[in-house]
Parts: C-alpha cells; structure tokens; sequence
C-alpha cells in the first residue's frame, strides 16, 4: 500500500468572494493571524489580448500607470505609500495585469484608495512615455542577450505562431517605439472593465468592510463587454538563435497539454513531476546525476487559462546537447511504455505539498484564486485539487505521454548551438529547424 499524505481541508469560511453590481470581485482571503496585509488588483489584459501592432502594450501600461494620476506625480505615488511601510509593485503576464501594495492591515483603506487611484485614474503624461520608452529598451537588452529568455521565446513562437499566445508579454522594439498615449488610454478603456477586475486582499481582513471599501473606489468603474479570446492552434516545429559569447546550449522543448478549464490537465501535471519532480525524478536522475549532461533540467506543466504546455527545458555544455537530446526523448518513450508505481506516488505527494506550500504565500495565493475567479467564477478548494492529484492513475499518465510523442514536438535551442545538436533535433523529433 503506497503512503498517502494527510492534509486538511481549506475551509470555506477563509475565503470571500463577493460580486459589485458593475461586475468587480472583491475578494478576501482572511488570515486572522498575520498583521499585515497583501492587496492586489488583477486586470485580465496581457499578452494574449493584444494584437500584433500592439504587441507589449500591457506591459507599457504597467509601467506608466505609476508614471501619474489625476492628483498624484509618479514621486508622490511612490511616497505615499512608502510613508506607511508599504511597498507598491506590478507586473505583467499572458493572461493579467496586477498591481501590488503590501503593508500593515491598519492601513487598508489608504491601500485600495491607492491602487484603485492607479488603476482607474492614470493619465499616461506624454514626456513620461517618452522617458519610460528607454527604460524598456534596457530590459529588452537584458532579454535579448540571456539565451535562456530567447529559447522560451523561440518556444512560444514554435508553439503557437502569430497567434497572440506565442507573443513574448515585453511585445518588440518596432511596437515599443510606435506606441502612443493615444493606444494606451484606448487600450485601458477597453480591457480595464469592471467585469475583468478582481480586487484581492489576504490578511486579517473584515470581509464585509472590505467589500464597501472596493465599492466606495471601484463602484463606478466602467461595466464594459471584453473581445472574446479565439484559442490558438498547437503548431510545433524547431526553432534555432545562436548567440555570440554564450558558453551553454539552452533546450527548451513540450508538447501541447489541455488548458486550465479542462480536468484532463491534471494528467498532463503529475506527468510533469513524474518525469522531472526532485532529484530522484528519472530527468534528473539520469540527465544530471548519472550522465552529468547538465546542470540544470527541469520539466514542468504549464497551465493556463488558454492554453497549456508540457516543458523540458535545460542548459547544457555544447559538445552535449545531442546526447541530452537522445537521453530525453529516450526518457519520453519509456514513460509512454510504463509508469513507475512508487514514482507516480512521489509526484503525487510532491505536488500535494506544493499545493499546501501555496497556501502559505499569500501573493501566490491571491494570484491563483483570482486566476480561479476568472476562469471558473469562483476559488476552487485545495482539497479537492489535491484529492483530483491523488485520483490519477497509471493509465492517464501514460496515456499523456503517448498522446504527446503522437503530436508535434515545439523545439528552440539558444546559445552556443553545434551543428550536430541541430541535427540530432532534426532526427529525433522529425523536425526542420528554422534558424531566427
């Protein structure tokens, strides 16, 4: 009989949800312990609601949203929150935009009159824009010359094409240079809508107070009716930048694995951790500690609301990129021909702990329950996640692995990349390279 973990259930009492009458959610996460809070407010607009010409829009409105309000510079935005303790941030991702304010619970209120101040009245002054174009080109700099970004990059393009799911979230220097005041205040009207906004709080927290305080700030915000999303098509094919001064081969390569709203991806996850979950997985056991092919492996389920990706990705010397090649998909092979009992058993556990980990790290967790609220219209429970965990069988797992060495392969290799390591691509996943 194999162990099973024990775990509690997340009680429902914790966790608030609660509907404005233009469409916002407020959403509390009560952690009557603590004496700090996190809030958040989360946008459904990044880059898979851009189109082509506005490629890495989402992410220019993240940084000029701190750039000025109404009533505030971007010096007292700062200041103000930092004269409570409190520490304001953001960030952009495929699928949302959030802004960020952590400090002590007694300060609340002051916290969601600031975001929402930054949410709902950013101005987008025009010689900021032009002072914020620069600062962007530097982090495409730094994007361009880390060979690890460029192969995930590449990947995503492998993946999906010009569909927006395989635009990168920084967008491309030409969109950069082209966007105007004009796009960003267009953009913001039509993706900063009532019904695409979660305002999220963990701490110790009044529900009820919290929900008239959303209301007071965000009850007139725009109601709105978002473009719907069309779903990408899997494309696969390899994909190839070789770059000057990189000492290391990067490989990142997947398979398509069913989207967030889809019950199948739960085989697609615990796929993932039994190939490449801890030291004792066979990616790591075989490719770094026996083979010693590289350093660093690692492969993951990456499950989003769109879209989902099987990813084996590692950083290798150049003279052994083949061999890590052939040595995973060899790996890939034996894990459609057989699931090994006790490691199926040691993914499940890895993952459940995982889970249970999240619940302690309240920016994770807010960011999953708002991506839950969004998707599903509500925070799933943890329990019943990990139960979903613990219910996949042998016969799933396998059947994910055949079903991915059935379908196309995604490639990209980044770096240092020899001419045999293409090759070898080549053969083992009967691909053509396209070389970026």
């Amino acid at each position: 009989m194999q162990p099973k973990l024990p775990h509690r259930r997340s009680s429902p009492v914790d966790t608030h949800l609660f509907t404005l009458p233009n469409g916002v959610r407020a959403l509390v996460i009560q952690q009557p312990w603590r004496q700090s809070v996190n809030l958040s407010v989360f946008i459904r607009a990044g880059s898979l609601h851009e189109s082509r010409r506005l490629n890495g829009i989402s992410h220019v409105v993240e940084h000029m949203a701190f750039k000025g309000t109404h009533t505030r510079d971007c010096q007292r935005i700062n200041l103000d929150a930092e004269l409570l303790g409190a520490e304001v941030n953001a960030h952009t991702d495929k699928d949302h935009t959030a802004f960020h304010i952590d400090g002590m619970a007694e300060n609340l209120p002051a916290f969601v009159a600031q975001l929402a101040d930054i949410v709902l009245n950013s101005v987008f002054p025009e010689a900021e824009l032009e002072r914020e174009r620069q600062v962007i080109l530097h982090e495409f700099t730094e994007f361009d010359e880390d060979p690890s970004h460029m192969a995930f990059s590449l990947f995503d393009r492998a993946c999906y094409g010009q569909h927006p799911a395989g635009q990168p979230v920084i967008g491309n220097r030409a969109n950069l240079r082209r966007i105007t005041r004009a796009d960003l205040l267009a953009y913001v009207t039509q993706r900063y809508i009532a019904n695409q906004v979660v305002v999220a709080v963990a701490g110790p927290v009044d529900p009820e107070a919290f929900t008239r305080q959303v209301e007071t700030h965000f009850g007139a915000m725009p109601a709105g009716e978002a473009p719907a999303l069309v779903e990408p098509t899997w494309l696969g094919g390899l994909k190839l930048r070789r770059m000057a001064g990189s000492s290391q081969c990067h490989s990142v390569l997947g398979f398509a694995a069913p989207p967030l709203h889809d019950p199948a991806h739960l085989r697609w996850t615990v796929a993932a951790a039994l190939l490449g979950e801890g030291m004792s997985s066979p990616l790591l056991d075989q490719i770094r500690e026996r083979r010693g092919l590289a350093y660093y492996t690692a492969c993951s389920a990456d499950i989003g609301p769109l879209t989902g990706q099987f990813v084996v990705e590692a950083a290798t010397a150049p003279e052994q990129a083949s061999e890590y090649l052939t040595e995973v998909a060899q790996l890939l092979r034996q894990q459609a021909a057989g699931t090994d009992a006790v490691g199926l058993q040691r993914a499940r556990n890895q993952l459940a702990v995982r889970a249970l980990r999240a619940l302690e790290q309240p920016t994770r967790r807010l960011e999953a329950a708002a991506q839950d609220v969004f998707v599903f219209g509500r925070p799933r429970d943890i329990a019943d996640h990990i139960d979903s965990l613990q219910a996949v069988t042998p016969e799933a797992v396998r059947a994910a692995f055949a079903t991915m060495l059935a379908s196309p392969v995604a490639m990209a290799l980044a770096g240092s990349v020899p001419a045999a390591a293409r090759m070898q691509a080549e053969s083992l996943f009967n691909q053509a390279v396209v070389e970026h």
